[in-house]
């Protein structure tokens, strides 16, 4: 996580992403079949990578696999993705709290550097690259709780969080919002002010939940989602 090196995205991940964006963008309707060979051709890939990120999409929750007739796009309703959000904010907030407690002289220095790679990405309005270190950045603060139990859980639920929180960095306005908020977090943690960390990760968490739900709700031109 220091090193500040990120692995560029597999393919598996590339299409997993584009199907997420879509579907949380509302460009694939509940109930749209996901056709393997048409996804494959779209996507100028082997029908391999589809085939693993149509099963990431059903971990998520964003897909139901039907024996023998494949994936279509789930129902999600608006009430859900409030309820999934209520529940990551405060599971994320109660790792800010043990990480201002908790974390390591060098935790705190790569969390450090973490904001300050997402801050150059954000200035560079590079999507990809600050979703990538967004996830870096809310890691950082998971494994700095050191509290095992809470990190199982709280991963768990982002991953099926995590398309609807990617889909909100299609609107430039909410990088620079992502970013002050990140920097509360940080200079909270870093002061040791667990009830400050715990106070703006919920409150950067329940900003992210409006703005994934807009987006949603209004959906995106396709041309504005990264391509492969």
């Amino acid at each position: 996580m220091s090193s500040g090196r990120i692995s560029p995205p597999s393919l598996c991940e590339q299409v997993y992403s584009r199907l997420a964006d879509e579907i949380v963008l509302g460009q694939l309707a509940p109930g749209t079949h996901l056709d393997e060979h048409a996804i494959a051709n779209r996507c100028g890939v082997s029908r391999t990578p589809v085939r693993e990120a149509l099963k990431q999409l059903a971990a998520t929750g964003l897909a139901n696999y039907r024996p023998h007739r494949g994936s279509v796009v789930r129902s999600l309703t608006s009430a859900d993705l409030d309820l999934m959000f209520e529940a990551i904010a405060e599971l994320e907030s109660s790792c800010a709290r043990y990480a201002a407690l908790r974390m390591t002289d060098a935790e705190r220095n790569s969390l450090r550097s973490c904001y300050a790679r997402g801050k150059q990405a954000a200035q560079d309005r590079d999507m990809e690259l600050y979703d990538r270190i967004n996830r870096e950045f809310h890691a950082l603060i998971f494994d700095g709780a050191h509290n095992p139990f809470l990190q199982e859980t709280t991963g768990a639920l982002r991953h099926r969080v995590m398309p609807f929180r990617r889909g909100q960095f299609v609107n430039h306005e909410r990088f620079e919002q992502s970013l002050v908020e990140h920097s509360r977090v940080v200079n909270a943690i870093l002061a040791g002010d667990p009830d400050a960390a715990e106070r703006e990760m919920r409150s950067h968490l329940l900003s992210a939940r409006t703005a994934a739900a807009r987006l949603s709700s209004i959906g995106v031109s396709a041309a504005a989602l990264p391509g492969l």
